[in-house]
């Protein structure tokens, strides 16, 4: 299994992303959890879920709860296990659609950290990251509230998501060297970060890829993974490896965290870590 640096954690390269295991259209509880042991007796060390995963109109938080007793019923080393978490979203039905309503007020910020601890049974989390920003918020204020979360130990180490270059500018100016991951959507259907990716190499940030399998929620052009669907045929894997590869060659400071509604699923894309692309392939792929 890959394994590379998130700041200061020697974790896989590949994480688990939990999302699907909670949001709707899930496959239940107990496929929740034999799908997140999976992942672990196969290797798996980073698991990513937010308190914002669960259904509209359920009980918050499942998706914590969740990662929390997988992890108590596990009978693997789970002090090598880095959980991340994220703060600043919520949800609601818009009539019959799900939708993600943002939260950056920071005295909601931090008691949605603290709740996040809770619900993961920890004291101190070990990276917790600005989910999004809230527009009628500042984004300074918001940092700020994640700031006081890793002071007063809620959170070990900070991380922001879907955020502009201008926006981590200011994360960093902030958190110092207490931030050390972004989180961004990245695929071959969602190639607007580049920007994003890049700008974090230059400054020894890891860059957490979301949906890198291109997500389920919205449409997207399929025949853009037509070239990974011919390099996967040349190597007898599916495409979803191939694209999980190429993004990880994208350099060392890459994760990935593709989700998955069955054992079956991740299994498979836990593979990808052990995948040689040649320069033939890469040129196909661009």
């Amino acid at each position: 299994m890959l394994h590379r640096n998130l700041g200061p954690f020697y974790t896989t390269a590949i994480g688990h992303g939990e999302m699907p295991l909670t949001i709707e259209n899930n496959r239940g509880h107990d496929v929740g959890i034999e799908t997140l042991h999976a992942s672990l007796d196969a290797g798996c060390r980073h698991i990513d879920t937010a308190w914002a995963y669960y259904t509209p109109g359920e009980e918050e938080q499942t998706g914590e709860k969740l990662v929390r007793e997988a992890l108590d019923t596990w009978n693997g080393p789970k002090e090598e296990v880095l959980v991340a978490t994220k703060i600043g979203l919520r949800r609601a039905w818009d009539g019959d659609k799900p939708v993600w309503p943002r939260d950056g007020k920071p005295e909601y910020l931090i008691r949605y950290g603290k709740e996040s601890a809770m619900a993961l049974g920890v004291d101190t989390i070990d990276l917790l990251y600005m989910h999004r920003h809230d527009p009628e918020v500042p984004y300074n204020e918001s940092i700020e509230a994640l700031k006081q979360l890793v002071d007063e130990g809620v959170a070990q180490y900070a991380g922001v998501s879907n955020v502009t270059i201008e926006q981590l500018d200011i994360a960093r100016g902030i958190l110092g060297d207490k931030l050390i991951a972004v989180q961004n959507q990245y695929s071959p259907v969602h190639l607007d970060t580049q920007d994003t990716l890049d700008y974090c190499a230059k400054l020894g940030l890891a860059f957490v890829c979301w949906s890198p399998l291109g997500g389920y929620r919205h449409p997207y052009d399929e025949h853009k993974f037509d070239p990974f669907r011919e390099v996967a045929a040349k190597h007898g894997v599916s495409y979803q490896q191939v694209v999980l590869a190429w993004e990880l060659a994208k350099g060392d400071h890459m994760f990935v965290i593709p989700g998955a509604h069955r054992p079956e699923t991740i299994l498979d894309s836990l593979k990808a870590g052990e995948l040689q692309l040649d320069e033939e392939d890469f040129a196909k792929l661009g």
